[in-house]
C-alpha cells in the first residue's frame, strides 16, 4: 500500500507551456509630421472662490488649471480641453479673454 501512495505522489509533471511564436515585425512607416494650428489665443483665469469644501474633482480641476488659492491668475492656451475644465469650475473662477 505504501508503494501505491508513493507512485501517486510522483505523478507526471505538467509540461511547461511554450510561449507563442513571435510574428515578424512589419517595417514601421514614417509618421507624418503633425501640423498643429496655434492661433496664439489665450485665456486668463482668476480664482474667485475657495476650493475648501468642494468636491475632490473640482479641487483637482483647479490645480490642473494652475490655480489653488484665492485670487491666483493663470494664463492658458484657449483649447477645448481648457474650456471644459473652466466649465467644470465656472462657479469658482472668473474668465478674462486675452488676444
Amino acid at each position: 500500500m505504501t508503494e501505491e501512495k508513493a507512485s501517486k505522489a510522483q505523478a507526471p509533471k505538467a509540461q511547461a507551456k511554450k510561449a507563442p511564436a513571435k510574428k515578424a515585425a512589419a517595417p514601421k512607416k514614417a509618421a507624418a509630421p503633425k501640423t498643429e494650428k496655434k492661433s496664439g489665443a489665450t485665456v486668463t483665469v482668476r480664482q474667485i472662490a475657495s476650493a475648501a469644501g468642494r468636491l475632490p474633482a473640482q479641487r483637482k480641476t483647479l490645480i490642473g488649471l494652475g490655480l489653488n488659492k484665492m485670487n491666483r491668475v493663470s494664463t492658458l492656451e484657449d483649447t477645448a480641453a481648457v474650456r471644459g475644465m473652466i466649465h467644470a469650475v465656472r462657479h469658482l473662477v472668473k474668465v478674462e479673454e486675452a488676444a
